[in-house]
């Protein structure tokens, strides 16, 4: 595989170390009656370690010169869609995977927000997460309030599940080596956290609160036009403080007093 014509516009950096492969699985709890899906097959290696451990396995690659090398695989229970995985609905993956799920990637830079928040909002069998993702993409999966890190990203991850950074990779176990390190984290999914919660419409609300993020709550807030009979609705304490000084709990108080 490594005469393979890697392309820089896929973000493609494959992994061969077999103890790394096998700590991924490990990480991502993955046991016999367990689906899963993993999104960038690249080199095969990561799809034979979880379909050797799987019920099924159903991989995207977007990569089609990849395909006559991973079918030259055989493996019995994994199933290769050679299609851009953030072009096919979550409803119709799930109907190729026929179950609860777990996700598993190697994702490049580029494509890690839209996977994370495509699948923790429309994910309706998923489990759980298991991403290999640049340090620092990790470590604003993980920010706490007060952080310089901390955002929308983790604010929504808060929001559907707990997530955990697992291991820091370093750049040197991966061919093309990538300019900087890795970390692979784990989120967990808890549907039931806030069902009562529309969580498409609480994103797009952080998405106006977080358009400024050196400025006050409150100038946000008129930013995004909001009148001021509802920002009223709040302190303003509350209004003198910067989005990245509210917790979840605080900023969905903010919201249902807002739009509720």
């Amino acid at each position: 595989m490594l005469n393979h014509n890697f392309k820089k516009k896929f973000g493609q950096n494959f992994i061969s170390d077999k103890n790394l492969l096998s700590a991924i699985c490990n990480d991502a709890d993955i046991k016999a009656g367990d689906y899963v899906l993993e999104i960038g097959a690249g080199g095969g290696t990561l799809t034979k370690e979880i379909a050797s451990r799987a019920k099924k396995v159903v991989s995207y690659e977007i990569d089609k010169d990849l395909k006559p090398y991973l079918l030259s695989l055989d493996l019995p229970n994994t199933e290769f869609v050679f299609e851009d995985v953030l072009s096919d609905s979550v409803a119709d993956i799930e109907k190729k995977i026929g179950g609860n799920y777990k996700l598993v990637a190697n994702l490049p830079y580029y494509i890690t927000s839209p996977i994370i928040f495509k699948f923790l909002k429309e994910g309706n069998l998923l489990t759980s997460l298991t991403i290999m993702v640049q340090k620092e993409v990790a470590q604003r999966i993980v920010a706490q309030k007060d952080s310089r890190d901390y955002g929308v990203l983790s604010i929504m991850t808060a929001f559907y599940g707990n997530a955990t950074i697992k291991r820091i990779v370093s750049k040197n176990m991966f061919y093309p080596k990538p300019d900087v390190d890795s970390a692979l984290v784990t989120i967990n999914i808890d549907k039931k956290k806030n069902e009562n919660i529309n969580g498409e419409d609480f994103y797009n609300f952080l998405c106006k609160v977080f358009a400024m993020r050196r400025k006050t709550l409150k100038n946000n807030l008129l930013h995004a036009s909001l009148t001021a009979e509802k920002i009223d609705k709040l302190d303003e304490i509350t209004l003198k403080k910067r989005p990245e000084n509210l917790s979840l709990d605080q900023l969905i108080s903010i919201y249902l007093n807002i739009f509720k």
